[in-house]
């Protein structure tokens, strides 16, 4: 298969997964598409799609086309009929689901918008596909922020990189996204746009807890600024590539955005265990999934390989793994920080 295998007519494109992200997809795919094909697990759901024209529980302000959606349950059935899959799920919810899997992938372009990790393999979703389905890279994109589902829903301006191993084949995916409240921006980096989303998700994790315990907004500035040089190292020594920037908006831009939005579920997260919330309680009480919190175990099982200094993430870790007291560490944590 070519590098231009998304320059053929008529491209069929569907989208699996049913939350606040995959409903902004489906919104942002219709600008263009006559039809897409989603997969929902809940029948329930797709009745209520059906009938009332959005999502029962995500984005219910969103109004969908049922007419121009072809939803169904089975995920063999939405693969089959698509020549381009766009996987939206949590990532720890991401095993199950592929585990239904039975249709082949050949001739399939697989598109990931899972800022995460398959948890018990810490393996990125790209990395995933490509080592155990034997997807090349020249098949595989990656969609990356700055970008909340929920503005997305309010059609305020936002921009999205789409990323795959050739520059035509990410330009043509911008193509499928760009509207008028949508810029889009290619890429070719999908090892750092992926490890980028999955980290910036643990700092927001951490200026959550910070904001709970009571830290600042001068502090919080001195956090992300080292995140951001925190994410950078990692990605410089596991992954090199002169022609990164990281510096633009899915590296720098997406840690802001999830760092300090009040759209962003990691940052509620942490602020709820800097409050004295127990992780299982938060979990609970949110309702939604904090990516961070699946991250932050990968990225610490990852990095005893290449152990690049990482006291943020090894903070929230502390905090989320290893039960520590989530306001003596982040005081030593203080200490650390410049």
């Amino acid at each position: 298969m070519n590098k231009n295998i998304l320059e053929k007519n008529n491209l069929r494109y569907a989208v699996v997964g049913s939350g606040s992200w995959a409903t902004a997809i489906v919104k942002m795919l219709l600008n263009h598409q006559g039809e897409i094909s989603w997969f929902l697990r809940d029948k329930k759901n797709i009745a209520h799609i059906l009938k009332n024209h959005h999502n029962k529980v995500y984005l219910q302000s969103v109004l969908l086309e049922p007419e121009r959606l072809k939803m169904s349950s089975d995920i063999n059935e939405v693969v089959e009929n698509s020549d381009v899959i766009i996987f939206c799920i949590p990532s720890v919810y991401f095993m199950s689901c592929i585990n239904n899997l039975t249709v082949s992938l050949d001739n399939k372009f697989i598109v990931s918008a899972i800022k995460g990790f398959v948890d018990e393999k810490n393996l990125t979703i790209a990395e995933y596909f490509h080592q155990v389905h034997n997807i090349p890279f020249d098949r595989i994109g990656v969609v990356s922020g700055p970008c909340h589902a929920e503005e997305v829903g309010m059609e305020r301006l936002s921009y999205l990189t789409l990323t795959s191993k050739y520059i035509e084949t990410a330009r043509i995916l911008c193509e499928a996204f760009a509207c008028d409240y949508i810029k889009t921006t290619p890429g070719t980096d999908i090892y750092g746009v992926e490890y980028a989303a999955a980290l910036k998700n643990i700092y927001a994790v951490c200026a959550g807890i910070c904001h709970g315990l009571g830290y600042g907004d001068n502090f919080m500035s001195v956090l992300m600024t080292n995140a951001f040089h925190e994410l950078t190292d990692f990605l410089n020594v596991t992954h090199p590539d002169v022609n990164r920037d990281v510096n633009t908006s899915p590296y720098l831009g997406d840690l802001l955005v999830t760092g300090y939005s009040q759209f962003s579920r990691n940052r509620t997260f942490g602020n709820m265990i800097g409050k004295g919330y127990s992780v299982r309680s938060a979990q609970i009480e949110m309702s939604m999934i904090a990516e961070g919190y699946y991250a932050s175990r990968c990225i610490n099982e990852i990095n005893k390989n290449f152990r690049v200094d990482m006291p943020i993430a090894e903070a929230v870790y502390e905090i989320l793994y290893e039960h520590k007291y989530p306001a003596y560490v982040i005081k030593r944590l203080t200490e650390k920080l410049y």
